[in-house]
């Protein structure tokens, strides 16, 4: 059975237009708010700065033309793979602009968390084959260091302005000098494409932990990203009619474009519907808080361990002005109905909702629609989304209740992984209905009292970790684990954390060389070789633990199922709370 969206609150998915995402998104044609009723896009948090759309629009043309000098790139030469561009930044107001630039070169742009330690910057840099790095003056040190392993120039290297930081080192080139270059030079010539190249043109290559270890790239090319955003917006337009046709609104942009939840959800879609996306680079709950004030912000785009700060610090929460704000929509991580509870309890004129998505579906697929909040609810299917569920036998689930793996089908779902066969097997298949995405989350479809179908997240099949909306592979964890010579074998879970949702934790098997060191010795140079190796949310913040032996299947499959049991029972007999 196939699960399609509910009639009475969504209405039909247009034709996505084929065109680059860059003039998509500055194009009236296309439903988008018309360009002299929207606000400036992005508002920058600290400082109030901002630029007009009118004025972003030309700065991408300028940044584009500056970019094609120093690369000696032409629009219509060569293949996005050659002009392959990473953004390794915090927020801030002008990451889209950069993003918009690199694709008005027919090129693709490959943001990067921020977080990341030189070694894996070095690897998306090198899996991406990218040619130049944008940064930010905190993170220079670390892009220097994994340029310089990547084979990348520093004269490769541009730096983007931010609040607090706009300090430049004189040997590096800043975005406003290229723009300003960009200005004195010749228009640049128009993208040129065949009919239907939207959809086959990588625009990001996004990565995105997976349970064997290292990243893997995602391929999104320009239609994924597009279709995305009339889906997400198509859905918000009738809500917003009800309020004024010509409605606009402030949203938060705290959330890392690097994220696809802050490239697509809130950076596109917020561009594309005429809002002011004001932009934070960092979570700090007081500057949180007076932004919401100051801005008047309206929807607070978010995580679940943002929301579960917000319920704590009730108190400081009440010394703000927060009347403005209307929608509050959590994301990247299911949020818990009590937290929900809680917070509608809180602040009962805020409508709280909830969406689910991937990168590789790029990036929204289900929506709580205001008509019809369910808390513990992702939501319901957002247009042109077909979904199935398979139970463990590979039978079709065709009533509700039911629990199986979730396969999505939609025009937003992404070409594949770069370079790996063996991923796209495995994500992407060929059913009769049409090619669908294997997400490896277990749901259950439920109807609402309303009669709608509701999609919940009841488990998930893959073995990442969340840690405050980020993603962690164990395998990666237990790869650099393993390279600590006083370790034998180990296993890593997720266990739960009250302030970051989950947090890794390490069971290790001794080496014999290490078998007479003491435990502490041996838990404290295991965590420090972590804490040089990784970024900070892959850190071991749930402790190491020693065992005699890993419990492993036959085929010496990690049974994290009986650890995480374990872990469990451990805790209750604690009296720690689960």
């Amino acid at each position: 059975m196939v699960f399609t969206p509910p009639a009475a609150l969504t209405p039909k998915l247009p034709e996505i237009p084929d065109l680059p995402l860059c003039d998509f998104i500055f194009d009236e044609r296309y439903g988008r708010h018309p360009i002299a009723k929207s606000r400036d896009p992005y508002v920058c948090g600290l400082t109030g700065k901002s630029f007009s759309l009118t004025e972003q629009k030309d700065r991408v043309q300028c940044l584009a033309r500056a970019l094609a000098q120093e690369m000696g790139w032409e629009v219509n030469g060569g293949s996005e793979s050659d002009k392959a561009v990473c953004v390794f930044a915090l927020n801030t107001i002008d990451i889209m602009t950069i993003n918009w630039a690199i694709l008005r070169l027919n090129g693709v742009s490959s943001p990067a968390n921020a977080v990341y330690s030189a070694e894996e910057l070095n690897y998306q840099l090198t899996n991406s084959h990218a040619k130049a790095i944008f940064t930010v003056t905190p993170l220079l040190p670390v892009a220097l260091a994994a340029a310089a392993k990547a084979g990348i120039p520093s004269t490769k290297i541009y730096i983007c302005e931010m609040a607090g930081h706009e300090r430049i080192p004189e040997e590096f080139k800043s975005l406003t000098q290229l723009i300003q270059a960009g200005q004195k030079l010749p228009e640049l010539e128009v993208i040129r494409w065949s009919r239907g190249q939207a959809a086959n043109q990588a625009a990001f290559l996004c990565y995105s932990s997976g349970t064997s270890g290292l990243p893997k790239g995602v391929i999104i090319s320009h239609r994924n990203v597009i279709a995305n955003t009339i889906q997400v917006c198509i859905s918000e337009r009738e809500p917003r009619l009800k309020l004024d046709p010509n409605y606009t609104q402030a949203v938060l942009a705290l959330l890392p474009f690097s994220h696809i939840y802050g490239l697509v959800i809130i950076a596109h879609c917020s561009t594309f519907r005429g809002d002011a996306a004001v932009v934070l680079p960092k979570f700090d709950l007081q500057n949180y808080l007076k932004s919401i004030s100051r801005f008047r912000i309206n929807s607070l785009l978010v995580v679940p361990p943002i929301i579960i700060t917000m319920v704590k610090n009730e108190k400081l929460m009440g010394t703000f002005d927060l009347s403005s704000v209307r929608y509050v929509f959590s994301g990247a991580a299911p949020l818990g109905q009590e937290t929900a509870r809680e917070l509608a309890k809180q602040y009962p004129t805020w409508t709280i909702r909830q969406g689910y998505g991937l990168t590789k579906t790029c990036t929204a697929i289900t929506s709580s629609h205001p008509d019809d909040i369910w808390f513990g609810s992702s939501g319901c299917v957002l247009a042109g989304v077909e979904v199935k569920v398979i139970d463990a036998e590979g039978n079709k689930v065709t009533g509700y209740d039911q629990p199986g793996e979730l396969l999505v089908k939609s025009p937003s779902v992404v070409m594949g992984y770069l370079n790996n066969d063996k991923a796209n097997i495995e994500t992407f298949v060929n059913l009769p209905e049409g090619r669908f995405m294997r997400t490896g989350d277990e749901v259950i479809i439920r109807k609402s009292q309303k009669g709608n179908e509701h999609v919940w997240i009841s488990d998930r099949l893959k073995e990442l970790i969340k840690v405050n909306g980020l993603q962690v592979a164990p395998a990666e964890l237990e790869a650099c684990i393993l390279d600590h010579p006083a370790v034998a074998d180990c296993a890593v879970i997720s266990i739960p954390d009250e302030k970051s949702g989950e947090v890794p934790k390490a069971f290790v098997v001794k080496s014999v060389s290490s078998k007479n060191q003491s435990d502490n010795t041996t838990r404290n140079d295991i965590l420090k070789h972590v804490e040089q190796l990784k970024s900070k949310h892959k850190w071991l913040r749930g402790g190491v633990e020693f065992m005699e032996a890993i419990p492993k299947s036959p085929s010496g499959k990690i049974l994290r199922r009986v650890l995480k049991e374990r872990e469990k029972a451990e805790r209750m007999k604690s009296g720690v709370k689960l």
